[in-house]
């Protein structure tokens, strides 16, 4: 054994940004690579969309046509956002769509007992719930846009510290824990082989035949799903479900989404399209709910965009200017009815570490990939039949990276004091239990643990503990915020000093090429 050099026992240097990346947010890839990677972020988005369809049409009383539909405006939605959000929000190349922190409310304004009235007859039913759902997304909207623009969130960001950012990124993603391997586990013969295959092509693959190989190190998406839908077609074909239960069927069939026959050729969505928005305060507190929850997810994710993209970590000013976008996608989701308030992708974010291309082109082109899928709605079904058990399995890898991402921050924090061990093991280990608890005595019991006259407030709480995101960001928040906070060490161990330069748009020179807004309009608007 050759003897160890004194460099290499030299601690790895911290870096600002992401360094293993090919095209950063500002450098846009030739055209080619700019359009695979694109589908890919769309591909990647749809399966959350289908799944959020799959979740909560059904339990409103819409058939295949209400799904199909409300498919084609989370899409067509989510393109308009991304586009909102990438223009004049943080400028990140964060795709914006259907989060999955929004089912819990949603269910709970679904199971309302005032909609004992539509049993027998299911459309009406859904009709009326859905424009119960859009009353709550547009006040839960105007919630979201005035924490933004009114400069709120901005000085919640602004004592925000490394340590606390790790549980705040990580949870973001990790707490979606239970969307991915048991989502894989319903097929198994599918979702098994396209995990397998997706870490051979992206993590072995495009190292083996040739560095920053094309086809696997940024098609490795595309093709492990173009492989494992064929061999599930074959499956299909050669009639190995037509044996096994309803549930196998609906999950391994690629003939058993419905959506193909039931999608229009071509369709526009439109504002109220269901008819008028019905505003009822505890639905609408019970959205507001689930807004803040997402408002917290979101933030994660978009730090942990930031990191892969190539970017420094996003000024105050910029993050309460997104956040305040996102309310008005969120407003815009009510209007139209999508059942969820928008969000930014964390698998989208993952996919970005996945395919090293960070460019805000990209996602531009994604975009408009949405929107042209959901205007023309027979092509977008056909991928939207897609088994989801393959989308789950790709959610495994994507939702690593991002949950990694935060990890990132653990470079800038002294980890060797108790104070830093304390704050980060609790937050994370209570983010993770916490929320379990919640969802086990929920399907137990058929209710959440808080259980009061005032469904309301149950709701709130429910929503709110039941995010392992919300409940790790505010335990790491105030005990960063008042833990020992008056030792003169704290501010280094925590990361405070490198954060510190980014809390003002100004402090730093790449603040203005990363984040300003297009058309010289920072000139005219610099509080935004």
């Amino acid at each position: 054994m050759s003897p160890v050099k004194a460099e290499d026992l030299v601690p790895h240097p911290c870096r600002e940004q992401y360094a293993e990346l090919d095209y950063c947010i500002t450098s846009p890839p030739p055209w080619i690579t700019t359009v695979v990677v694109a589908f890919q972020h769309y591909l990647v988005m749809l399966g959350t969309t289908v799944i959020i369809a799959t979740i909560l049409v059904p339990i409103m009383g819409g058939g295949h046509e209400e799904k199909a539909i409300v498919i084609q405006t989370i899409l067509f939605l989510a393109g308009i956002n991304t586009l909102l959000q990438v223009h004049f929000g943080t400028r990140l190349p964060a795709v914006m769509g259907g989060s999955f922190t929004y089912i819990y409310a949603a269910v709970a304004i679904i199971i309302s007992p005032r909609y004992i009235l539509f049993i027998g007859a299911p459309f009406e039913r859904f009709v009326y719930t859905m424009r119960s759902l859009q009353g709550a997304l547009i006040i839960a909207g105007v919630f979201q846009a005035v924490i933004g623009f009114f400069g709120i969130w901005r000085v919640f960001i602004r004592f925000l510290s490394p340590l606390a950012a790790v549980p705040f990124v990580t949870l973001s993603a990790l707490g979606l824990f239970y969307f991915a391997f048991p989502g894989v586990a319903k097929c198994i013969e599918i979702g098994l082989p396209t995990l397998v295959l997706l870490l051979i092509f992206s993590e072995y693959a495009t190292h083996y035949f040739a560095k920053g190989s094309f086809v696997f190190g940024r098609c490795a998406v595309l093709v492990t799903v173009i492989i494992v839908w064929i061999f599930a077609e074959i499956l299909t074909a050669a009639g190995a479900y037509d044996e096994r239960n309803p549930v196998t069927q609906f999950s391994c069939r690629t003939d058993s989404s419905g959506l193909i026959h039931a999608t229009p050729w071509v369709r526009f969505p439109y504002p109220f399209q269901w008819g008028y928005p019905i505003f009822c305060a505890q639905d609408c507190f019970a959205m507001m709910a689930a807004s803040f929850a997402s408002l917290i997810e979101s933030t994660g994710t978009l730090i942990a965009v930031s990191r892969y993209a190539g970017a420094t970590f996003v000024p105050p000013s910029v993050f309460a200017r997104g956040i305040g976008w996102q309310g008005i996608s969120i407003i815009l989701d009510g209007m139209c009815g999508t059942l969820t308030g928008t969000a930014a992708s964390v698998e989208n974010c993952g996919l970005l570490a996945l395919t090293r291309v960070g460019s805000r082109r990209v996602i531009k082109i994604s975009a408009l990939f949405m929107i042209f899928f959901s205007l023309f709605g027979k092509f977008g079904a056909i991928l939207a039949s897609i088994p989801l058990p393959i989308f789950s399995a790709l959610y495994c890898v994507l939702f690593a990276y991002s949950a990694a991402a935060g990890l990132c921050f653990l470079q800038y924090c002294n980890l060797n004091t108790r104070r830093s061990k304390f704050i980060l093991g609790i937050s994370l280990f209570l983010g993770l239990s916490i929320p379990q608890y919640f969802r086990e005595f929920e399907t137990f019991y058929g209710f959440g643990p808080a259980h009061t006259r005032s469904l309301a407030f149950n709701v709130i709480v429910n929503v709110i503990f039941s995010s392992p995101a919300t409940v790790a960001a505010i335990l790491a928040y105030l005990l960063d915020c008042t833990h020992l906070y008056w030792e003169p060490h704290v501010r280094r161990d925590r990361g405070w000093l490198w954060l510190e330069k980014f809390k003002s748009y100004r402090h730093d020179g790449r603040s203005e090429e990363f984040y300003a807004l297009p058309y010289g309009m920072s000139r005219y608007f610099p509080s935004l």
